[in-house]
């Protein structure tokens, strides 16, 4: 939509006597208290507004129109040019109602008498014209709002580059929240931002993957080079601040026990080395407390998708630099609620030195890793507090130690290995393990309303859960990846209302989807290669796209068609909470993902991701009474894109075309692109732009 129209205010001029004239102004003042004491008193006797002002027009403050010098004048007054002037124009719209109404009526009408055999067709092209009209008039009224209604979006303060809504540290030491509790997630009404955040003020696109992986610009991230000299973690101690940028140093074995550890941890499980894991039934690892993503780096040539979650940071995140680095990361909080992800998810979680005292609350987290961890799933925990020597010189170690390894028994896991730091737990994959412990010794089974598939945010649970689920399946029992992603017939029935006809029309869709997505924007930004040796990075926008965020996901599809085109992306799937929830599925098939409700942000920092996709989302938010705005969810999608970042959004050719103003408040450069002539949807496809913040 072109930009808004500002209308000007025409000269005054009077003419005539000025006996004539105060004539004139009492003859109307009369005439206008006489149609004002005949006029109805019905509330709904005010003018239609939008979208029916094309037709009409209410830009005078009275209803028989006030001139520009504060006086009425009579409508239906033939005697002036200005009043046969108001005549032709209003006989020219109705009569343009008129044919309109008459051509809706003939279109109707011909439309039932035509034969049953090309109906369809002609009904298909009506409503596009209808659609098409409900568009214009949209347009037309975004127009006829004036400036003020499309004024743009300011910019946010330099204090919110980095905030993230719902994490205020400040309002939650308010409420009296401590001891950690003041960095959970809180969401109120107060929580989202009516403005656009500006990147800092030296920032640089991301170099492209995988060179990315390894080197990060300073700049970027909420770091200072005292924070990376001084980072305790073993993965945090593995960065080399040069210049303006970052250095990961995963190449070099001096600086990186990675491969080492891996190692280690896949000896302990009776594998060769790391390269087995996906030959013992793991493809997805959830990482408590990443450090900066260092365990995934390593672990993403082993074909194995890591996904890093941690608490929100103020400064020095792990969240915010391993997303930099290219790799899956979100906050996520062991503090009071549950993870936004169903029972039986992980096929691994992985805890080194993550911060968690898993002895405390009664081993209340201990219960929530079981419920994430899928049967025959492993938990790894690497900490001083494991090591056997310790224990001799510390006894308060060794009775923390002696809780865990008894919860952990009574949660039915089997300690398979314990080497220096590092200890390694198989879940059962018997349900009848449960039922053949001593009485009390452990928590109990959920019942069936406890354990639900939907857990967004509940506060945690102390009974084990998951094992309702249909989904109980062994990790040894499930295909291998790649097999995983492409389920059968068998494999589908443990979802109820899927079948593998829809499955399969969904992956050809995408797939299709896919070439068109390469095809209509720059090849050079998808391109898989990296620099040559020597070349200079090429300028923005042309970097490669590596973290994809699909706004409403269904059964993971988009992430299926890249990963079979070859893409090096990794893609967070989310499944909307008012929506049909299928996430397990998703996860199932060794993606990953998280439930979200899209009236609150998405638990990631600023710039995160390089391309939002969205099909069918504006369809399921406006089907619903929302306590949000479409605006809202546009600015969101502008807080966690890069700059230079894309946006593509599938939906009806009405809310595609209503939506597009919206890309004009926001500053986006956006386009709307016909699928096929007989298909009923839109592409609306947008860019962010790189606005710099200036240096004071």
């Amino acid at each position: 939509m072109s930009r808004p129209l500002h209308r000007g205010v025409s000269g005054i001029r009077n003419s005539g006597n000025s006996n004539d004239f105060w004539d004139s102004q009492v003859k109307d003042k009369m005439e206008k208290e006489d149609l004002d004491r005949n006029r109805p008193s019905d509330p709904s006797y005010s003018p239609f507004r939008f979208p029916f002002r094309v037709f009409c027009p209410d830009n005078s403050p009275s209803k028989y129109g006030t001139t520009e010098n504060g006086f009425t004048s009579d409508p239906f007054s033939i005697g002036s040019p200005r009043s046969r002037h108001k005549l032709t124009l209003l006989f020219l719209k109705f009569s343009l109602v008129v044919i309109v109404i008459l051509a809706l009526t003939g279109s109707f009408w011909l439309t039932l008498s035509i034969s049953t055999s090309s109906r369809g067709h002609i009904f298909h092209g009506y409503r596009r014209l209808q659609e098409q009209l409900v568009s214009d008039l949209w347009d037309i009224g975004e127009l006829s709002l004036g400036p003020s209604r499309m004024k743009e979006i300011e910019f946010c303060p330099e204090e919110s580059e980095n905030h993230i809504p719902c994490f205020n540290v400040s309002e939650n030491l308010a409420l009296g929240n401590s001891d950690g509790k003041e960095y959970d997630r809180l969401c109120g009404q107060g929580s989202r931002q009516s403005c656009l955040v500006l990147p800092p003020v030296n920032y640089k696109i991301p170099l492209r993957w995988p060179t990315g992986r390894d080197v990060i610009w300073v700049a970027n991230v909420k770091i200072t080079g005292q924070e990376v000299f001084t980072s305790g973690s073993l993965t945090k101690r593995m960065m080399m601040l040069e210049e303006e940028q970052i250095s990961f140093r995963s190449a070099s074995l001096m600086f990186d026990g990675v491969e080492d550890y891996s190692h280690q941890i896949a000896e302990m499980i009776g594998l060769r080395n790391e390269s087995n894991f996906v030959q013992a039934g793991v493809r997805t690892i959830l990482d408590i407390g990443c450090g900066y993503g260092s365990f995934g780096a390593h672990l993403f040539s082993k074909q194995l998708l890591t996904l890093c979650i941690a608490n929100y940071e103020l400064s020095g995140s792990q969240i915010q630099l391993t997303l930099e680095r290219g790799l899956p990361a979100m906050i996520g909080s062991f503090n009071l609620k549950q993870l936004p992800y169903p029972s039986l998810s992980f096929d691994m979680l992985h805890c080194a030195r993550c911060g968690i005292d898993w002895d405390k609350k009664d081993g209340i987290f201990l219960i929530e890793v079981d419920r994430v961890l899928k049967p025959g799933g492993y938990f790894v925990w690497t900490s001083p507090l494991t090591n056997v020597q310790s224990f001799i010189r510390n006894k308060e170690k060794q009775k923390r130690w002696n809780f865990v390894r008894d919860f952990a028994e009574n949660l039915c896991w089997e300690l398979m290995s314990q080497q220096d730091e590092t200890v390694l737990w198989k879940k059962t994959s018997k349900k009848n393990c449960y039922n053949s412990r001593k009485p009390g010794s452990g928590p109990p089974i959920c019942s069936k309303g406890q354990d639900i598939e939907s857990p967004y945010y509940r506060p945690l649970q102390n009974c084990i859960g998951g094992t309702h689920s249909r989904r109980w399946l062994p990790i040894e029992e499930r295909p291998t990846w790649p097999s995983r992603s492409n389920l059968n017939k068998n494999e589908l029935a443990l979802y109820a209302g899927l079948n593998s006809e829809e499955l399969n029309e969904d992956t050809a869709n995408y797939k299709t989807a896919v070439r068109n997505f390469w095809s209509l924007l720059s090849p050079l930004i998808f391109s898989d290669h990296p620099k040559r040796p020597g070349d200079e990075d090429p300028s923005p926008p042309y970097n490669m796209l590596r973290n994809v965020l699909d706004m409403n996901a269904r059964y993971g599809g988009l992430n299926a068609a890249l990963l079979e085109a070859g893409k090096s992306v990794w893609v967070m799937n989310v499944v909307p909470t008012n929506g049909p929830n299928y996430l397990p599925l998703i996860l199932d098939r060794g993606y990953v993902g998280v439930l979200h409700d899209w009236c609150e942000a998405f638990p990631t920092y600023p710039r995160t991701y390089d391309m939002v996709h969205a099909e069918g989302l504006l369809s399921l938010e406006t089907s619903q009474h929302r306590r949000c705005t479409m605006l809202d969810l546009f600015t969101e999608i502008d807080r966690v894109l890069r700059p230079e970042g894309w946006v593509i959004i599938r939906d009806t050719a009405p809310l595609i075309g209503s939506t597009r103003a919206l890309t004009t408040l926001l500053k986006w450069d956006a386009r709307v692109v016909e699928i096929e002539s007989s298909s009923d949807e839109r592409l609306l496809i947008c860019q962010k732009p790189f606005f710099k913040r200036q240096a004071i």
